[in-house]
């Protein structure tokens, strides 16, 4: 006897499972574009490029905020994937020291879709959310990794918890590989340097 009910949930099974490959195409497609260096790409150069038709891809995503949504949660996917734990007992230095060096990871893989964003953030409401959603990981990570130095801070633990996140977020990287031309090593010791100097002026404030 044939169970229509576990047959008929197969079929459904198969047709999300197809659909879910369909949008992780057409996502990845927006990304390889992207880090190729097409800032800008129309939905029918994605659509191309994923191997669907144009209508399959608004079929999966009603307008480019819902792929932008999409997009920046697979970028961020791709970060966390570099994310190691950093053992908060280590000394400053090598706190520092790793916490720089995971974030050059994640800003570098970051950058082509950081650049292809600036582009068309002002007029995308996602695209902000997408770069606010950035930032609050970058603090959240900071608090963990540097929380005594912050405690150190007292009053000042605001102005200093803003102050890391600058030095170690997309704008100051931008600024340091895209309008000076700083190769990855020596924008990351300026990052070093900077959050060294920020943490233990924080520590001899409260020490005073």
């Amino acid at each position: 006897m044939i169970d229509v009910e576990a047959d008929a949930s197969a079929r459904m099974d198969g047709r999300a499972a197809r659909a879910e490959r369909t949008r992780g195409a057409i996502v990845e497609a927006h990304l390889a574009l992207i880090d190729e260096g097409d800032l800008k790409p129309t939905g029918e150069r994605i659509a191309e490029r994923a191997g669907v038709s144009l209508r399959t891809l608004w079929t999966n995503f009603k307008d480019m905020e819902t792929l932008y949504a999409a997009t920046g949660q697979r970028v961020s996917e791709r970060q966390l994937e570099l994310l190691r734990p950093i053992p908060p007992d280590l000394p400053l230095t090598r706190r520092v020291e790793q916490f720089c060096a995971q974030r050059v990871q994640m800003l570098e893989v970051l950058a082509p879709s950081a650049r292809a964003s600036a582009l068309r953030e002002p007029f995308s409401p996602q695209l902000r959310r997408n770069r606010e959603g950035n930032i609050g990981r970058v603090r959240s990570g900071i608090e963990n990794v540097f929380g005594p130095e912050l405690a150190y801070a007292g009053e000042g633990r605001a102005q200093l918890l803003d102050a890391l996140t600058v030095a170690s977020t997309w704008s100051a990287w931008s600024m340091m590989r895209d309008a000076m031309g700083l190769d990855v090593e020596t924008a990351r010791g300026i990052m070093a340097r900077t959050l060294g100097a920020l943490l233990v002026d924080a520590i001899a404030a409260g020490l005073r």
